[in-house]
């Protein structure tokens, strides 16, 4: 059964309208398939005009979404001969994180990204994406196996942040975060990371120090979560708009920025509508930057990744126009 945001409302009302429609027995008063086709094209126009003048927080909303496909969807459509790797040979298995090898496109690929869950049960057996050290620490086995073996290293983003318990403090959370960031940047293989979902603080980044950062449309990147930020500044979660409107956490706002190389256009609605057609989408375009990043040496991609990270914040004038 579909989940509907509050924006949503004109649309669950016409769903479900076709949705009786086609319960009803056929007569001969009404054609209940032209009624229904009627149905769905008011439903597409609908669908055209509210995801096109969204506000910041409801690009949060859809980040957020419950249907919305998660790190192992996309990985089960985009790799073939997957095989999932665990442990971080120190402390042991955090499902927050998953990962393996496979192929891409061809290719040997190792593949990471965090996964949130899809239903209670399994939200709760990842944590909702939030790893723990052990989760990190993993992520950095998984991309120096990858450059040991020469293979190009692919991340999907999805988390609110960094577990921050006290089990995760007293295992040295801040010191694995810092470290994956570490790895990130001296990998000698090209890394393509892509924010799925949200992008959340150093739990995202741990994993997204990249040589190319793609967003898909309706995905968010920040450094702290609306709601956080507004308990912050205005002490109030009631401001959570206003606060996602001046982080600028959106795929939109962040490619102009330059912050973000890619943004891959969602299916009309977002990708839960469509996800075969969203990771499909999403394939190409990491093949493309592969393509390009494979034609440089490893010294190249270390100095060339280092230099786009530590261009970030220096903005021309015509950027700032």
């Amino acid at each position: 059964m579909t989940t509907y945001l509050d924006f949503e409302k004109p649309i669950a009302e016409l769903e479900s309208k076709i949705a009786e429609l086609r319960h009803l027995p056929n007569s001969g008063d009404v054609d209940i398939a032209e009624e229904v086709m009627r149905l769905q094209d008011k439903v597409q126009k609908q669908l055209r005009a509210t995801y096109a003048k969204l506000t910041p927080w409801q690009r949060v909303q859809v980040a957020r979404h419950a249907e919305r496909p998660h790190a192992q969807r996309y990985i089960d459509r985009l790799i073939t001969d997957y095989m999932a790797l665990a442990g971080d040979r120190t402390f042991g298995e955090d499902a927050a994180v998953v990962g393996g090898v496979g192929r891409l496109g061809g290719r040997s690929v190792v593949v990471l990204g965090q996964e949130k869950g899809d239903d209670t049960d399994s939200r709760i057996k990842h944590n909702f994406g939030m790893a723990r050290p052990e989760g990190y620490r993993k992520a950095q086995r998984l991309m120096k196996l990858a450059d040991r073996f020469g293979m190009p290293v692919l991340t999907l983003v999805d988390t609110s942040g960094a577990y921050p318990g006290i089990d995760a403090e007293a295992r040295g959370q801040a010191e694995a975060v810092a470290t994956s960031i570490d790895t990130c940047l001296s990998l000698g293989v090209p890394l393509v990371s892509v924010v799925i979902g949200e992008g959340g603080s150093g739990g995202a980044l741990a994993i997204g120090v990249c040589d190319r950062l793609l967003m898909l449309q309706y995905s968010t990147y920040s450094v702290i979560s609306p709601e956080g930020c507004a308990s912050i500044l205005w002490k109030s979660q009631d401001k959570k708009e206003a606060a996602a409107d001046a982080l600028n956490l959106t795929a939109d706002r962040l490619g102009k920025l330059g912050l973000v190389d890619e943004v891959v256009e969602e299916p009309l609605g977002g990708a839960h509508r469509d996800p075969l057609e969203t990771a499909q989408r999403l394939k190409a375009a990491i093949l493309r930057h592969l393509e390009q990043l494979e034609a440089m040496s490893r010294d190249e991609l270390r100095v060339a990744r280092s230099t786009r990270i530590a261009s970030f914040g220096t903005f021309s004038e015509s950027a700032d126009k």
